[in-house]
C-alpha cells in the first residue's frame, strides 16, 4: 500500500463529508460543514485546497463549479491511521490494546458483545 497523505483533524472532517457525498461541489461541502462546525466558508475552502495539494482529492470544473472526488479511499485511510495508532501506542499488539480498553472499563457491554460476535464469526470461518 502506498503511503497515504498526512491529514489533519480539520482536513479529516472535510474528507468525511466528501467520502459520504462524492462527487460534491464546493458549495455543498461548505453547506454541510457549516451545519456541524463554526468554520467560515473561507476556512473550509482553504482546507479543501490543502487536501487537493496533498493529493487526497481531485476535482473537475463543471461550468463555474468545482466538483470534488476523493483520491484516497476512506477504508485505506482509516486502516493506515489504525495501524499507526496501534504501532505507536501498543507496539503493534492489538491484544494489549484491547486488554487496556477492557481493564479501564472503556468498552460498553454492547461493544464487548460486538467483539465477541466478530471473533466468533472469524473463528467459524477458520481464521487464524
Amino acid at each position: 500500500m502506498n503511503k497515504l497523505p498526512q491529514i489533519s483533524e480539520a482536513e479529516f472532517e472535510v474528507m468525511k463529508v466528501i467520502w459520504k457525498y462524492a462527487p460534491i461541489s464546493t458549495n455543498e461541502i461548505t453547506e454541510k460543514l457549516l451545519q456541524t462546525t463554526n468554520w467560515s466558508p473561507k476556512t473550509i475552502q482553504t482546507l479543501i485546497k490543502r487536501l487537493v495539494t496533498k493529493g487526497a482529492l481531485t476535482y473537475e470544473k463543471q461550468s463555474r463549479m468545482f466538483i470534488y472526488t476523493p483520491v484516497v479511499k476512506e477504508s485505506e485511510y482509516i486502516g493506515q491511521e489504525s495501524s499507526s495508532f496501534l504501532n505507536r501506542y501498543y507496539d503493534g499488539d492489538i491484544t494489549t490494546m484491547v486488554s487496556a480498553y477492557i481493564e479501564s472499563d472503556k468498552l460498553s457491554e454492547s461493544e464487548l458483545d460486538t467483539l465477541r460476535m466478530l471473533l466468533s464469526q472469524k473463528q467459524e470461518k477458520g481464521g487464524k
